[in-house]
């Protein structure tokens, strides 16, 4: 049986696990950083070598975002060794410096339902699909995002996402479509006229629609 889904806003559960650095428990390892804990249907796969080799790359982007990240995949930690070595050579990497979690009984993709239907392994049994949670530092999570087996994720989105998840957590604005870090933004409906001075000293422009109603504002990135 599958675990309860996880909605945005959830506590995320916390969970102890045999990863490639040794034993973790999820909330001591994050200590008061974000993460973002992806899966993975299977070490030694020609996708999941592509994502983790990305992530790997960009491990200095997560750090300048506070975010740690974690892999999870349905093999034992053995397997995720040997694996780190080739990911490392396809990649030009000279280190591995994140954990994979071996979740080689399942029980994580169970409780986070993580698992793919459509894609079963030579024994009959379902993969995981790739998941992505982002978890801030309160360890709520704040973004959900399941990728079929044979579709890549794009980390630069993921990046993107998290730049503005923690942009909206302290300002009153939200980001429109296709925004990235330094682009225009919207005021939230909630912010009355009379706060806006004060809230946004380089002005807003408010945009004229056919309903006359004046609900989308246009600010500089605070």
């Amino acid at each position: 049986m599958s675990g309860k889904a996880l909605n945005i806003g959830d506590q995320f559960p916390n969970f102890t696990a045999e990863t490639s650095e040794g034993r973790i428990d999820f909330y001591d390892w994050m200590q008061d950083s974000w993460a973002i804990l992806f899966s993975h249907p299977a070490d030694f796969t020609p996708v999941c070598t592509t994502e983790l080799s990305r992530v790997a790359a960009l491990i200095p982007e997560f750090q300048k975002r506070g975010v740690k990240p974690i892999a999870l995949s349905c093999d034992p930690v053995e397997s995720h060794k040997g694996w780190i070595e080739d990911i490392k050579s396809f990649g030009k990497l000279s280190s591995f410096d994140y954990p994979i979690i071996a979740d080689d009984k399942r029980e994580l993709a169970l409780k986070f339902n993580m698992l793919d239907k459509d894609e079963i392994n030579a024994e009959g049994i379902p993969l995981t699909c790739r998941a992505v949670f982002v978890v801030d530092d309160k360890k709520k999570l704040r973004l959900s995002i399941l990728y079929p087996a044979t579709t890549g994720r794009n980390f630069d989105e993921i990046l993107r996402v998290i730049d503005s998840l923690q942009l909206t957590q302290t300002k009153s604005v939200a980001t429109p479509a296709d925004w990235k870090q330094g682009g225009k933004c919207m005021v939230l409906p909630t912010v009355k006229a009379e706060d806006v001075p004060k809230l946004f000293p380089d002005g807003i422009e408010t945009i004229e629609l056919p309903s006359g109603k004046s609900y989308l504002r246009i600010t500089p990135q605070p």
